[in-house]
């Protein structure tokens, strides 16, 4: 239980010590106008509290991710502790807060923009393909689960059907993406947020209140399936921990912004409460007989969804089951449509198509979703294992540009590149090791991606000499 409250520590302390310090190593200025004001249009760029900025941003990143994930790290034991606690203060929430806060100073510009504003033309290309796609997989994946999961709910009739809830999903989709983010989502995801928020720790605190056994780091605990912490622990905790999938979500809260005084409490903020969320499932294992065994035979018989139920169910009884079927159901639905609304911003910005008018956003958003209903009718199960690696890559990618930035504005870029250069171990050693990838032995995967850390670090300080030291344009 020690490493469990030791590891709490390390967020708390992490966002009121570090998080105040880059916030301020950023250059956060409260006097500066932001793109919810400059810009405002009513829809996409809408000056909202910054509590409501806060939960929406956090439902945003979050979902079932931290969830899940953590419920599959813990697989690896209370090593996930240690990745959640320093991988979410010093890569997380450094990728999110960077994420949201270049968007605001470049007029609430998507990650792809601003990627190719520090990395080149290139890079611009690449992650808008490479956005676009994971976009659409996150949302697609996220209409089709909770479809299944309404589905199986005892109903009958039209009500037993997933074609049915499908359609009724799709629908809200479409909304949730073209009407303006102050009418649907605004209303709604802070207290989805809230109740994410509230079961989590309600779950942390029966545990403690139970006295579980949680384990220690000390303890020699490993994988039931014999895979190594590294690299596959640092893919398998993305949300909770560090998850590229945000930067395509922080944007949306960027054009809300009323100040940049917001921006470590929102952006910074809410990956910390993800954190919490993520450890605290991380520790959950410690509610089944025989610790990790028993955590691996409920996700045998009915997978990541099946042990928040025992969980929530066992520690918090019937409210607690309600709160879980409410959060497998609703939290991957409230990710799925953001997703597609990322998508139409993304393609805005790429064709600098104002979305103040509704014609517009419909131009866009027709074809975005006839591509997603497409791919319901695709089993991409193959396609999906490559979902972890390219979060992670693109994570990767994100960390770099904020690097870069830093070097344009003459401040110490290793807030940055330090995570950066971690991370790119991890994808390199992931996709050489990975049977989704090359399929090596540790004795190749580890140096190969060591060499490859070392190689992108030499790399970005050679640009970063060459680069001026100018602001760029908007900036």
């Amino acid at each position: 239980m020690f490493s469990f409250l030791g590891a709490l520590a390390i967020l708390i302390v992490g966002y009121l010590v570090y998080g105040k310090w880059g916030d301020r190593h950023f250059g956060a200025d409260p006097n500066r106008e932001t793109p919810a004001h400059t810009l405002q249009d009513g829809v996409d760029f809408v000056p909202l509290p910054w509590h409501k900025i806060f939960l929406i941003q956090f439902l945003n990143i979050a979902g079932l991710g931290p969830i899940f994930g953590a419920i599959m790290g813990a697989l690896y034991g209370p090593a996930a502790f240690l990745w959640i606690a320093f991988g979410c203060v010093f890569g997380g929430a450094v990728h999110d807060y960077f994420s949201g806060m270049l968007s605001v100073r470049h007029q609430g510009q998507s990650i792809p923009e601003i990627v190719g504003h520090y990395l080149g033309e290139g890079s611009r290309k690449v992650m808008r393909g490479f956005s676009v796609v994971l976009l659409l997989l996150v949302g697609v994946v996220f209409m089709m689960g909770p479809a299944g999961l309404l589905a199986n709910l005892g109903m009958t009739g039209i009500f037993a059907d997933t074609s049915f809830w499908l359609a009724v999903i799709l629908a809200y989709y479409f909304m949730a993406t073209v009407l303006p983010v102050d009418k649907v989502i605004a209303k709604i995801y802070p207290l989805f947020g809230l109740t994410l928020l509230i079961m989590a720790v309600g779950v942390g605190g029966m545990m403690l209140v139970k006295g579980l056994p949680i384990p220690e780091i000390t303890d020699q605990l490993s994988h039931p399936k014999g895979l190594p912490i590294w690299p596959m622990l640092f893919v398998t905790i993305a949300c909770g921990a560090i998850s590229g999938f945000h930067a395509t979500q922080s944007p949306m809260m960027s054009r809300c912004l009323p100040t940049e005084s917001y921006g470590r409490r929102v952006f910074f903020g809410a990956m910390i409460a993800e954190g919490v969320v993520a450890l605290i499932w991380a520790a959950a294992m410690a509610f089944f007989p025989n610790g990790l065994e028993g955590l691996n035979t409920v996700l045998a018989k009915g997978g990541a969804g099946l042990v928040v139920n025992e969980v929530s169910v066992g520690l918090m009884g019937t409210v607690g089951g309600m709160m879980a079927i409410l959060g497998v159901i609703a939290c991957p639905i409230t990710s799925g449509d953001t997703a597609f609304r990322s998508v139409r911003l993304i393609f805005a910005d790429a064709l600098n198509i104002s979305q103040a008018n509704t014609k517009n956003r419909l131009m866009l958003a027709v074809p975005v979703f006839a591509v997603g209903f497409a791919l319901t009718f695709i089993d991409f199960n193959i396609i999906w294992r490559y979902f972890a690696f390219s979060n992670q890559a693109l994570a990767t990618i994100v960390l770099w540009a904020s690097a870069m930035y830093m070097v344009h504005q003459g401040r110490s870029h290793w807030l940055a590149s330090l995570p950066a250069t971690f991370m790119s171990a991890v994808c390199t050693t992931y996709i050489l090791m990975a049977p989704e990838g090359l399929g090596l032995s540790a004795a190749i995967s580890y140096p190969v991606g060591a060499v490859a850390a070392i190689a992108a670090i030499v790399w970005f300080m050679m640009a970063a000499a060459k680069r001026s030291v100018s602001a760029q344009p908007a900036v």
